[in-house]
């Protein structure tokens, strides 16, 4: 896969602040994070959503599950096709650590946190 960004960065062909490797999966800070320590946890071969390979879904997963014990508070979010936002189309799931008050505001959230 040559126009994937995501399999440029698993490559080395793309920068990107890596946060922590595993023997199938990355995490790097997103280009435009919307917390402290956003971070994106990619699996490194190409799976075009989490519906496409459940397997090396769960583990990236599993793999993002980790982060988050790091953190704390947070949103683990992955979008599957582009009515559900998806725009990168390498599964990918956010691990957005939260705090009280830091204004992010989700589409189903009540109020701002």
């Amino acid at each position: 896969m040559t126009d994937c960004v995501f399999c440029d960065i698993v490559a080395g062909r793309a920068p990107a602040n890596i946060v922590r490797e595993w023997s199938r999966a990355i995490a790097f800070t997103p280009r435009n994070p919307v917390t402290d320590g956003h971070t994106l946890v990619i699996p490194r071969q190409h799976v075009r959503d989490a519906a496409d390979y459940p397997t090396l879904t769960a583990h990236t997963m599993r793999c993002a599950a980790g982060l988050v014990r790091e953190f704390g508070d947070a949103n683990l979010i992955t979008s599957i096709g582009s009515v559900a936002t998806q725009t990168i189309f390498h599964l990918h799931i956010h691990v957005v650590p939260r705090r009280d008050g830091d204004g992010l505001l989700l589409p189903w959230s009540r109020s701002v946190v």
